[in-house]
């Protein structure tokens, strides 16, 4: 029993006609007699009896009618999402640093809806640390992500974007809390707020202490910038963090480093054995397109 056998049974039994149904697929009435008498021979029992001059289906035959429907429904669907997904519509799974989300991200989704306004697109969006975010994408959780890059990973594809300053943060009453710009020397001697070493952030920021040959004094260790944000407002101490849309808002100082000169990078991964839809890659193009290219 194959596809064209079951269309032409459910449609025969719409129409109740043979001839009618032939003429509709376009097939000998003989070719379509065939069919229908091989499936019965298959199914062992009789699918159509004659009532005048029409052909209705025998209990057996409205009861396998059912199920035929619901298999070729199903079937319909799924040659039409694929249809969609060839055509570069379906949904994205997009992962990114928090940080990201208040401008770089919105603006970017926004973008790429217009240019593809004629399809039906969907985004999933997450947040998440680099760490975070990289194991989601190994698990096949995301399409791609926008992150910072980490080290020893080579399964991921990693694509320089865009960039966010660094900058040094200390409390209202902090004795720097009065300077506009200092260099990372004048902050060692302050207990620091650090990224944690599952942070993509402190290989950034140990190497930028490196470069002044300063060891930082490290009060406490924690993963997400807006947490080590919080506790400085809250006196814990200094910390050098990306620039974030909610510092200005937050009990905090921030200061500009004028030395060393720094910067941080956010970069585009993906999985290099995971297949991109058409969507995804339309997306990924987009992106590299809509970025400064780190």
């Amino acid at each position: 029993m194959n596809l064209y056998q079951l269309r032409y049974f459910s449609l025969l039994a719409q129409t109740g006609h043979f001839r009618k149904t032939a003429n509709q697929l376009c097939i000998a009435q003989s070719s379509l007699s065939h069919a229908i008498a091989l499936m019965e021979q298959e199914l062992g029992v009789s699918l159509f009896e004659k009532q005048g001059r029409r052909s209705v289906l025998t209990p057996e035959g409205a009861e396998f009618l059912k199920y035929v429907e619901k298999s070729l429904g199903i079937l319909d669907e799924g040659i039409q999402a694929v249809r969609h997904a060839a055509n570069g519509e379906g949904i994205i799974e997009f992962g990114f640093l928090r940080t990201l989300g208040s401008e770089f991200v919105p603006a970017l989704a926004r973008g790429f809806l217009e240019e593809q306004k004629e399809k039906a697109i969907q985004f999933r969006f997450y947040t998440g640390t680099s760490s975070s975010l990289i194991n989601g994408l190994k698990e096949e959780k995301y399409d791609l992500i926008l992150c910072t890059k980490m080290e020893n990973e080579p399964d991921i594809a990693f694509v320089p974007v865009g960039r966010q300053d660094l900058v040094a943060i200390v409390p209202r009453q902090h004795p720097l809390s009065q300077r506009q710009a200092i260099g990372l020397e004048e902050l060692a001697p302050y207990p620091q707020i650090y990224f944690s070493r599952t942070s993509g952030l402190r290989s950034i920021v140990d190497h930028l202490f490196e470069k002044i040959q300063i060891r930082p004094q490290i009060a406490y260790e924690v993963e997400e910038d807006i947490v080590i944000a919080g506790l400085v407002s809250k006196g814990f101490g200094a910390a050098v963090v990306p620039y974030m849309e909610e510092l200005p808002r937050m009990d905090v100082k921030i200061l500009q480093i004028s030395h060393p000169c720094w910067e941080r990078r956010f970069y585009m991964a993906t999985l290099k054995s995971h297949h991109l839809t058409p969507a995804v890659k339309n997306f990924h193009d987009y992106i590299l397109k809509f970025s400064d290219g780190g």
